[in-house]
């Protein structure tokens, strides 16, 4: 079972000092009024488009970015962008086999409404191109039995002034670690690299469109990757449109 972080006083503390700062961080990942850490690595998947030629590499990822997936890891979220300009998306997850990398489900999903960048920004509303780790989850509901660290508490739930259909994407998150403190609650506000390079970019559920530069998916899928993601496997997110994920 997942290992619960819900240190009431802590958080307490947590939520009174930085509550301000909260509401961006939730705005950074699926407002629909609005619009690293992460450099250590830095048909869906059967489509065309999606290149398997190398049996050894992650389908669909150029050398650049394969060399970043450490060497240890043996869980990868691939996240393939239709287009650099859509909002759609299909997530992939793969385990390693040998040399290999095994296909073991894949969802469709939703990223920034506006598509992808190399260089995401603040209130762009595009995703960034990269492979960051899976270290911390969280989210409004109980821990589903996830061995990530998990930090269930009330402060993650969307502002209830969101349309009704935003109200439950953070349920449950995954934190994605592009400009975070690894190893503290997703909603955690710092941003080592500033404010301007954007952060709280988080695996989360989809209310049935593009994101601030979060990746969205059904709560089932979520579920799934809540309680297959193991830390010991060094579990990373390998996201972008499929041309950039091919480039780089």
């Amino acid at each position: 079972m997942g290992r619960v972080r819900s240190d009431s006083a802590r958080c307490a503390a947590w939520v009174v000092t930085v509550a301000g700062t909260l509401l961006a961080a939730l705005a950074a990942c699926g407002s629909p009024g609005r619009g690293a850490s992460a450099p250590e690595p830095d048909g869906r998947a059967a489509r065309s488009g999606i290149d398997a030629s190398d049996p050894h590499g992650v389908p669909g990822v150029g050398p650049g970015l394969r060399r970043r997936i450490p060497a240890g890891s043996g869980q990868v979220v691939a996240v393939y962008g239709e287009d650099r300009n859509s909002a759609d998306s299909t997530v992939v997850l793969y385990t390693r086999r040998g040399e290999g990398w095994r296909r073991v489900r894949d969802w469709p999903a939703h990223n920034g409404r506006k598509g992808w960048t190399a260089d995401h920004r603040s209130g762009d509303r595009r995703s960034p191109v990269g492979v960051y780790t899976l270290t911390d989850a969280g989210g409004v509901l109980d821990d589903p039995g996830t061995e990530l660290p998990y930090t269930q508490d009330r402060s993650f739930a969307a502002p209830r002034w969101w349309a009704r259909p935003y109200w439950h994407d953070f349920d449950y998150v995954i934190a994605i670690d592009y400009n975070r403190v690894r190893g503290t609650p997703p909603n955690d506000p710092r941003r080592p690299e500033g404010d301007g390079k954007g952060g709280s970019i988080w695996l989360h559920m989809d209310h049935g469109s593009g994101t601030s530069g979060c990746v969205s998916m059904s709560r089932q899928a979520m579920e799934f990757l809540l309680r297959t993601l193991d830390p010991d496997r060094r579990p990373v997110v390998v996201m972008g449109d499929r041309a950039d994920l091919l480039s780089r």
